[in-house]
């Protein structure tokens, strides 16, 4: 099977572990990337323009496109020689252009969403497939190495926050006031850290330096830091939002809260936790090749 699929960044993890994931199974692809004509994001012209960038496609080499966002659907449909199916990742569900992308789903052959609860915003039959993960690359770590990689010092509490703080979705003011508020109620100082444009194979390590991940997005679809930090038996602390509750259920220490008091409750619990977390045994069922074969599935259906 050969596929064409569409996205706004090519690099993004969540789309080369697809890609590669797929291409285990036999499924070639090729990717073309949303132009952007400005600094400041993608304006609407230019996924008008994409449309004749992907009309111009020999379709003929292709079974299906895959429209790996939702701003990128009307660009699939604009070829209607091979089936769509359509990949929602969170923001074009709920977003600011959520009303659109609910519009340009209709006309899709099938559709995926990361979570349970996208799929109750959309008026009709979906496939709820989170975001795999690479079980081998994250994975528990001893956390004196993982410091020592990091540059991190040994003793304190180390807090993790996945993402640069400006980014205003993830809400980085908010994981400030939890981690001050954990510190004046702690023995031992709680240093907050945010990582932004290392290295993706030093992910991993950063994550095993830390005792615990914070997350305090607005809103979330599956985010994969947390089931990375899972992964690597890294405790999570976080906002209810996506499917992050599903996620943490009966997973130790850790949880949700949606309040600074509680949070912070939560992330002392956790620093003080003396069990061993059991988050890596909660995704197991979670990696690439699993999700693989469940996208696979959807594109037979669809070309069937």
């Amino acid at each position: 099977m050969r596929v064409l699929q569409l996205t706004t960044n090519a690099d993004a993890t969540y789309v080369t572990n697809q890609i590669e994931a797929l291409a285990s199974l036999g499924v070639e692809s090729d990717v073309l990337e949303v132009p952007r004509s400005g600094s400041d994001g993608r304006s609407a012209a230019d996924y008008v323009r994409f449309c004749p960038t992907v009309r111009a496609r020999d379709f003929s080499a292709y079974d299906l496109v895959h429209a790996n966002f939702g701003l990128t659907i009307p660009a699939a449909l604009s070829q209607r020689r091979v089936p769509v199916v359509t990949s929602l990742v969170g923001t074009d569900l709920m977003g600011r252009y959520g009303p659109l992308t609910k519009g340009f789903v209709r006309f899709c052959d099938d559709v995926i969403v990361v979570n349970p609860s996208m799929a109750d915003r959309l008026s009709r039959d979906v496939h709820v497939i989170p975001h795999g993960i690479d079980l081998e690359q994250f994975r528990p770590i001893e956390t004196d190495h993982a410091r020592a990689v990091v540059d991190w010092p040994s003793e304190g509490y180390h807090v993790l926050f996945p993402y640069h703080p400006s980014r205003s979705v993830k809400n980085y003011p908010l994981a400030e006031r939890v981690v001050a508020t954990t510190d004046d109620r702690v023995a031992g100082d709680v240093e907050l850290h945010t990582i932004s444009g290392v290295d993706y194979d030093l992910i991993p390590y950063y994550m095993n330096a830390a005792d615990a991940l914070v997350l305090t997005s607005h809103r979330e679809g599956s985010p994969s830091t947390v089931k990375e930090a899972l992964a690597c038996n890294t405790p999570v602390v976080a906002t209810p939002v996506g499917d992050v509750p599903e996620r943490l259920a009966g997973v130790e220490p850790g949880g949700v809260a949606d309040s600074v008091d509680a949070l912070a409750a939560t992330l002392r619990e956790t620093l003080a936790a003396t069990e061993p977390p059991n988050g890596r045994d909660a995704v197991r069922s979670l990696g690439l090749e699993r999700m693989g074969e469940r996208i696979l599935s959807v594109y037979r259906r669809v070309v069937e």
